[in-house]
């Protein structure tokens, strides 16, 4: 199958997650990635551990972000290596970064003098909060976002403080939002001929991210949401809207008519009949002393045959046990040498097949040739 990027040049100058993931989905594509990276250390995410799993000495971070990509290994104070760059920008189609504002342009290979190298480049660019402002030189980092966007203030419950997402997705994200971006501007490029520059930050996704609740803040005359204190899950959205504990597990809610659910659960009819936003935890303690008395099994063959919106709450072993993630081909194994891991695939399907590299994240410098050769 041939894939809808083949043929497409990607240097990319980014670390850690942002950049490197809009990368990852380009290279999924079929475009050829090459990581320009610090000789001699690297991608600093090579040694940012999530725990003591280590790959080939790296970290499953920069496995799982970098895999199908190619490395050079540059001295950017180096005459000859910054020539031997340009010429690759030269060849290149996309140019990525996410350095903090003015450092590529001290580098020597901002936007305007990529665009001199060569005025078809589509460029794109990370940052933390944009390339102005009071925040521009702020360290651009996810959970840090997270904290200024105000979308700490949406999890957990009403006595809980901030609470944080536990994934990083202020840079999953923007590394999204920027493959996107310069998937536009290739589209554009292919029909007038001109390349351009594509920018986002991790603040410009969390507000994105919060789009449904800011337009309600924004004409609710700012009245600010209220957690439930009762079962958390959505800070606007009324009972029975929330995760509870069950006999031997937990299930989830989202929609369903109080008055069914109180039939299905035993739930006193008074209860039921309140109020489901300004009675929501009192409505919600009252579901969850019933949902407890039953395992999930139970629950979910009565909810499924009522219609009810609910799922049993699962965690990795249980998701994997399903066969899903087998059955929708999500899962692959890819190598480098004799380094061998398992990991996600591209979640999509090109003409009814899901794209796959046996590639894994490459080895430091392991396409070297390149500064001498080129792209060729």
């Amino acid at each position: 199958m041939m894939l809808p990027l083949e043929g497409l040049r990607v240097l990319d100058f980014s670390q850690f997650l942002a950049g490197p993931y809009a990368a990852l989905k380009l290279a999924d594509l079929g475009a050829d990635v090459v990581k320009v990276e610090r000789a001699g250390q690297g991608d600093l995410s090579r040694y940012l551990y999530l725990t003591d799993t280590r790959i080939g000495g790296e970290s499953t971070i920069f496995h799982a972000i970098n895999r199908n990509k190619r490395s050079v290994a540059i001295d950017l104070k180096s005459d000859s290596d910054r020539a031997a760059v340009a010429e690759l920008i030269r060849g290149a189609d996309v140019v990525l970064q996410n350095f903090r504002p003015g450092v590529m342009e001290r580098l020597g290979f901002g936007y305007e003098a990529v665009k001199a190298l060569n005025p078809k480049i589509v460029y794109g660019s990370v940052t933390g909060y944009g390339s102005a402002g009071p925040w521009v030189d702020l360290p651009g980092q996810d959970l840090l976002a997270q904290a200024r966007a105000g979308v700490m203030w949406l999890n957990g419950g009403a006595e809980d403080g901030p609470v944080a997402v536990g994934l990083p997705i202020a840079d999953i994200l923007a590394g999204a939002a920027l493959a996107h971006g310069v998937l536009a501007l290739l589209l554009r490029r292919e029909r007038a001929g001109i390349g351009g520059q594509v920018e986002t930050s991790l603040i410009e996704v969390l507000a994105d991210l919060q789009f449904e609740l800011l337009t309600t803040w924004f004409n609710d005359g700012g009245r600010m949401p209220r957690r439930s204190a009762q079962n958390p899950a959505h800070a606007y959205l009324a009972a029975p809207y929330g995760v509870y504990r069950t006999a031997d597990g937990h299930v989830a809610i989202a929609m369903g008519k109080l008055d069914l659910l109180a039939q299905i659960t035993g739930l006193d009819a008074a209860i039921a009949g309140l109020d489901a936003f300004a009675e929501r935890d009192r409505i919600k303690a009252g579901l969850a002393a019933r949902l407890a008395t039953r395992p999930t099994a139970d629950w979910m063959a009565a909810f499924v045959a009522a219609d009810i919106w609910a799922a049993p709450v699962m965690d990795w072993q249980e998701l994997t046990s399903s066969g899903m993630l087998d059955l929708l081909e999500m899962v692959q194994e890819v190598r480098r040498g004799d380094v061998a891991l398992r990991t996600t695939r591209l979640p999509m399907r090109i003409d009814g097949t899901r794209p796959a590299s046996p590639r894994a994240a490459p080895a430091l410098g392991d396409a070297n040739d390149l500064l001498s050769r080129g792209w060729g």
